[in-house]
């Protein structure tokens, strides 16, 4: 399957035998000793262009870079490039379509993953565009829950949270909805259920989903408890934000009769909704997720670019 060249917008540009070579090829490079992986990106540049703020993101593709031998270039802080002068966003990656041979981007409007794909010839990788889609987040998660279950086909997921404004669990839903056997449980308060767009997608694919507001009435069915901070900054009324902050905490009393290989898996940052206190049970796979995210990039990286095939 020939990745050489091609965007990385959003999950449902893929197919199910795409995402599943992706995660083969991540896996691949995960047990590649570490010197016949330092060499696959030897003289690519990457350029991380990032004008919303992000650590697991921009940090975990800068790492991938870095330990396949490439190079990184690009911002974190608009204040310090000609976009604060009136540069357009046009010529910006015009720009860096000249310095790198990929460009990562993470910016708040949604759709301007797509745009930048229509602006440059090189890959595009949507690092996050607003409340809309985060596909290398879902393909990390996906890699999680392949680890953590042995599979992704037939399980049944909690997606609880931000729900409306959380683009990690709009992509997550519709990657899922691509594998067999599945049930999802969405659990938010009504002012943050899952948007129209998602639940009609899942009826047009027979997904089952199932809607509800407490995290008890779910825990105890499901393999993944997928938790989201509630996104003060997504929110056009903050009076609103003030309504539901803090509504789910997940503690470890939730945990009593929870099934043995339940995996309890964030997008992180975590603010206060999930208790320190369950750091240390054997359900803890938010901070492994995380780390996940390296070998995934590391693979998308490679195939862009042609380093593996």
């Amino acid at each position: 399957m020939n990745f050489i060249g091609k965007d990385i917008i959003s999950v449902n540009d893929m197919l199910r035998n795409e995402i599943d070579f992706i995660l083969e090829k991540s896996e691949f490079i995960e047990n590649m000793p570490v010197l016949e992986k330092s060499n696959l990106l030897k003289g690519k540049i990457i350029a991380s262009l990032f004008f919303e703020p992000s650590t697991r993101t921009k940090d975990s593709f800068t790492t991938a870079c870095y330990r396949l031998g490439g190079s990184i270039t690009g911002f974190t802080d608009t204040s310090s490039t000609s976009l604060k002068k009136g540069e357009t966003l046009f010529d910006t990656l015009k720009m860096y379509e000249i310095y790198s041979d990929v460009i990562v981007m993470r910016h708040n409007i949604e759709g301007s993953a797509r745009f930048a794909s229509e602006c440059v010839d090189i890959p595009i990788i949507n690092g996050g565009d607003g409340a809309n889609q985060h596909p290398t987040q879902t393909l990390l998660d996906l890699y999680s829950i392949k680890k953590n279950q042995g599979k992704i086909d037939g399980l049944s997921i909690a997606l609880a949270g931000d729900l409306k404004y959380g683009r990690t669990v709009h992509s997550l839903a519709c990657a899922l909805s691509l594998y067999k056997d599945i049930t999802l449980y969405f659990i938010s308060p009504e002012s943050l259920k899952m948007p129209d767009f998602i639940t009609e997608l899942l009826k047009e694919r027979n997904i089952n989903f199932f809607e509800c507001n407490e995290i008890n009435d779910v825990i105890d069915k499901v393999d993944i408890f997928y938790m989201t901070r509630i996104q003060g900054e997504r929110f056009p009324d903050k009076t609103e934000y003030e309504k539901v902050k803090g509504i789910y905490i997940l503690e470890k009393n939730n945990l009593i009769n929870v099934k043995e290989n339940l995996k309890i898996m964030h997008p992180l940052p975590r603010i206060d909704e999930i208790s320190k206190e369950i750091d240390n049970t054997p359900y803890a796979y938010y901070f492994e997720q995380a780390a996940n995210g390296i070998p995934v990039r590391q693979a998308l990286l490679s195939l862009l670019t042609g380093g593996i095939k």
